[in-house]
């Protein structure tokens, strides 16, 4: 600039020139989007313009990165059909299991509890002793079957508190259909007498409901095949102790193979019922000199009911 003083028409014209130059600034702001004015514009951006004549640039406009724009929305497309890969895709629609239902399901109804034998009342005891008993009369289990006149269940008082169990039934037995009414069933009946009790008062039975051909003694498979029988007979009758009589009895009830020497006046446990081990009444019809050890044997079982002799307080 030079030291002359400038005169009215140039300093109008001078403002003129940067009032075009703002306006330009402010217009390519506008068009560009920029917002705020910087503090010191470069130089360089607007070129000095002849009067009237539009603006021109010296150099391009500067490069501002545009504002961030949101990602077009993706285009969904079909997904492509796969093969099956395992047989539950391959069944057609209609044999498909059914889907599960989420509903909220009842709880299924509790079932009704079987009674046990010591819940049931005596009529219930007595009627199913009694189809027990039916049970055993069609029984077919083993060969003892094919030669029977008929089967021998019991006698006496199914509730009593002593219960006698013997080998198996005898000619006579099987003619009567009742246990112990022969020879040494009447030794047995004075036996329970000697005891206190009368003969109706105690319950009877055998191991096998069968008479065995020849009176022989049942085989193993013979005692099994109506071991069934047997246990159900004595939960129904629940006895508080039981005598055992003979080697075959003592080996059905306690599942053992000593003989009845070994056995004879020691306390054993059937299904937690004490059983006292003796000879058989058709031993001491033999061996008449072993009543006494057999006297001994049931003193021990009427200490153990409180009972006494007859005659004796």
């Amino acid at each position: 600039m030079s030291d002359e003083p400038i005169t009215v028409p140039e300093a109008r014209h001078e403002l003129f020139e940067l009032a075009a130059s703002v306006r330009a600034l402010a217009d390519w702001y506008e068009m560009t989007g920029v917002t705020g004015v910087p503090t010191s514009p470069p130089r360089s951006v607007v070129a000095r313009a002849p009067m009237g004549a539009p603006p021109q640039f010296s150099a391009p406009p500067p490069q501002f990165d545009e504002p961030a724009r949101p990602a077009p929305a993706p285009v969904l497309q079909d997904a492509p059909v796969r093969a099956p890969t395992n047989s539950f895709e391959q069944q057609p629609s209609a044999a498909r299991p059914p889907i599960p239902s989420f509903e909220l399901q009842r709880p299924p109804a509790a079932r009704p509890t079987i009674a046990r034998h010591e819940a049931l009342t005596p009529t219930e005891r007595m009627g199913r002793l009694s189809v027990l008993a039916d049970e055993v009369k069609g029984c077919q289990r083993c060969r003892l079957a094919e030669a029977r006149t008929q089967t021998v269940f019991s006698r006496g008082n199914p509730f009593a508190e002593l219960c006698f169990v013997g080998e198996g039934p005898g000619a006579e037995e099987d003619r009567l259909g009742e246990p112990f009414v022969g020879p040494a069933g009447q030794l047995l009946d004075k036996m329970i007498v000697a005891m206190g009790y009368r003969r109706e008062e105690v319950y009877v039975c055998n191991i096998v409901k069968c008479r065995p051909p020849e009176n022989r003694k049942p085989a193993p498979d013979e005692m099994e095949a109506c071991k069934a029988h047997l246990v159900a007979q004595l939960e129904l009758c629940r006895p508080k102790y039981i005598v055992a009589l003979g080697t075959v009895a003592s080996k059905g009830l306690l599942n053992t193979s000593e003989g009845i020497m070994k056995l004879r006046g020691k306390w054993k446990l059937y299904r937690g019922i004490p059983v006292m081990p003796t000879f058989h009444p058709a031993y001491l019809l033999r061996q008449p000199a072993a009543k006494k050890e057999v006297w001994m044997d049931l003193q021990e079982v009427m200490a153990r009911l409180g009972k006494k002799p007859p005659g004796k307080t």
